[in-house]
């Protein structure tokens, strides 16, 4: 293109159109993705910059921070239950708020806790599945592999295939991310201690 270009402007500016054509077919007509890209990117780079130069202290909207249900990161650090003895709000609390949008007693974070942690055991497939990984295997696509595999705990998963009527499919989804979300941890805590300690550790962390 810039070849191009820069015979135009030898050859005189009234040929220069015939040479801009020649370029921009060219490049239409490249079976190389990579040089058809080459001369499409600093375009679109060009088109960027100019709308930043023109738009870029425009105000689309008022930044208010991040917002729970309504309530900002310090009405939910007053508002939630903490651990006894502790000044950080539980994370059951923050879960209770998000799913129901309602401020939760002590005694529902305690409740949801002891709930994730009965369903909290990895099933054996999984554990083989981590303990078979190599080391060098980056730890976010074990947890990935392993929420994947976790697949075969699906409640909703197996009603579906027996055609369950779709009113019972949110209890189904319930118990699901229920497992989901309790399973997390110990499939994070197996996948970290495979990679930087050693190759065993149990299921029920």
């Amino acid at each position: 293109m810039a070849l191009l270009t820069a015979a135009a402007q030898l050859w005189g500016a009234k040929n220069t159109s015939c040479f801009v054509l020649a370029a921009r077919h060219a490049s239409a007509s490249s079976t190389n993705l990579k040089g058809v890209l080459a001369n499409l990117i600093p375009k679109e780079q060009a088109r960027i910059k100019t709308f930043r130069q023109q738009h870029g202290k425009t105000v689309v909207g008022q930044i208010t921070g991040i917002r729970f249900r309504g309530h900002s990161i310090p009405e939910c650090e007053k508002l939630l239950p903490k651990a006894k003895g502790g000044e950080e709000t539980l994370p059951e609390g923050l879960f209770w708020l998000l799913v129901t949008d309602q401020i939760p007693t002590e005694e529902q974070v305690s409740w949801l806790s002891q709930d994730w942690a009965k369903r909290a055991a990895l099933p054996t497939h999984v554990i083989t599945m981590l303990d078979k990984f190599p080391v060098n295997l980056h730890p976010v696509s074990q947890l990935s592999a392993a929420i994947t595999a976790l697949s075969s705990e699906s409640n909703f998963a197996r009603a579906y295939a027996e055609c369950v009527h779709r009113t019972k499919y949110w209890e189904l989804i319930y118990e699901d991310c229920m497992g989901l979300i309790a399973k997390l941890p110990c499939a994070a805590a197996k996948q970290y201690w495979g990679h930087w300690i050693g190759p065993t550790i149990s299921p029920t962390c």
